[in-house]
């Protein structure tokens, strides 16, 4: 096989462990939206009480967060060091095994020190992912080809819907689906020891870099830009979307078992059409117009999820479809956007850092959340309305981003 040039055959291989990848780095997100509450039923007992279990899936959410912003920024610099095949395998590997050993713990003290721990493989997939692919993918087909990749991750999601929809999660059973998300260590198996490297990354591999020239001033610019428009859609998502999933529990759980399955299905649907469109719609529009148009349909549709519908009520699935197809189409942009920011000697540490380092805002704002949550007396639909201004934000940011529209990776 030449060096610099991949063959078609392994240019598909690579797409597809991208996405299988991803998917399953989508199902550990998806998780504890779905198991939290039973989790913590099933761990405090007697203790438990709705507002605390609240709580407590803020604390999970922010540890899972926590741990992707780390592990994001630490393996997308190692898979600058070592290759991106071996950083997103080892990331894998991270993220399954400790999801797995959540099917054995004794406390929520336990849970939350493995959700860190899986967070660390889930932010370490990112940018290893998305560098791989968009070195192995000529720039005419990158809008497609990014947006095949970004669907993968709320594929991953939609499908553990479906399972737990058919399998459900309760205070009874709940440690199934834990043994279940340690089944892609075989995938980070076979990607560290058989996917073929980046040629692109080969050409510079000597030329990789510590972390601090991102923060030179010949991409001083690049890199901020890259953390806060990389930040406003994940608080956005984590702070405020998520809580429509406990909230569906709580109202309709005790009389719709799969009611907080079927939620969580219909966003996932519309995410994964919404992560797929994102990259072409950013073609299409430009980066910045894109961007600030999304910026507003999020920030209409999240509060309108919170204060125009509720559980139960025939419009909250078709609203709940519409805000995860919105709100998502950021991630769709991101996987386009941020690889054309950094040249390719620091291209998954600079995509590992923008797109995590807003990973650490969001763990701080998932928790001011929790706090507002419980202030507010457990009230789901206030602390949703108010965290989804975050979205806001956007409008204004974009306008200081480069335009890369006719930028190559090469340039």
């Amino acid at each position: 096989m030449n060096d610099q040039v991949l063959s078609t055959r392994a240019r598909y291989a690579v797409l597809v462990a991208v996405f299988v990848g991803l998917a399953f780095d989508g199902v550990e997100l998806g998780l504890m939206p779905v198991a939290s509450l039973s989790v913590s039923q099933s761990l405090l007992g007697a203790a438990y009480t709705p507002t605390l279990g609240g709580d407590w899936f803020a604390r999970f959410t922010a540890a899972l967060m926590l741990g992707a912003a780390v592990g994001g920024i630490a393996l997308g610099n190692l898979g600058d060091r070592i290759g991106r095949t071996r950083a997103m395998g080892v990331s894998i590997l991270f993220y399954s095994l400790f999801a797995g050993m959540g099917a054995w713990v004794k406390t929520q003290e336990q849970m939350l020190a493995l959700r860190f721990l899986v967070g660390l493989g889930v932010g370490g997939m990112w940018p290893n992912g998305v560098a791989l692919v968009s070195e192995c993918w000529p720039n005419a087909s990158r809008p497609l080809v990014s947006g095949v990749m970004m669907a993968g991750l709320n594929a991953g999601i939609l499908l553990l819907s479906q399972l737990v929809r058919i399998w459900t999660i309760s205070p009874e059973s709940w440690r199934w689906i834990f043994k279940l998300a340690a089944a892609p260590a075989v995938l980070g198996l076979i990607v560290l020891f058989a996917l073929p490297e980046s040629p692109k990354w080969r050409a510079v591999k000597k030329q990789a870099t510590p972390l601090r020239e991102l923060f030179q001033p010949e991409l001083l610019r690049l890199t901020l830009t890259g953390i806060f428009i990389s930040a406003i859609p994940m608080i956005g998502a984590w702070a405020a979307s998520k809580w429509m999933i406990p909230w569906a529990d709580k109202v309709a759980g005790s009389t719709h078992v799969g009611y907080k399955a079927a939620t969580q299905g219909w966003w996932a649907l519309g995410a994964t059409l919404g992560s797929f469109t994102g990259a072409p719609l950013a073609g299409w529009l430009g980066r910045r117009v894109s961007y600030f148009l999304v910026s507003i349909g999020a920030t209409a549709l999240t509060i309108a999820m919170f204060q125009l519908t509720a559980p139960l009520h025939p419009s909250f699935f078709p609203v709940v479809f519409a805000q995860g197809f919105v709100a998502t189409l950021f991630f769709g942009w991101l996987a386009l956007y941020l690889p054309e920011l950094f040249p390719t000697r620091v291209r998954a540490t600079g995509t590992g850092l923008a797109y995590n380092s807003g990973r650490f805002a969001t763990a701080v704002g998932v928790m001011m959340a929790g706090m507002l949550f419980t202030s507010l007396g457990g009230n789901y639909p206030k602390v949703g309305a108010l965290c989804a201004t975050i979205y806001a934000l956007g409008m204004i940011a974009i306008w200081w981003a480069p335009d890369t529209s006719r930028k190559s990776l090469d340039e």
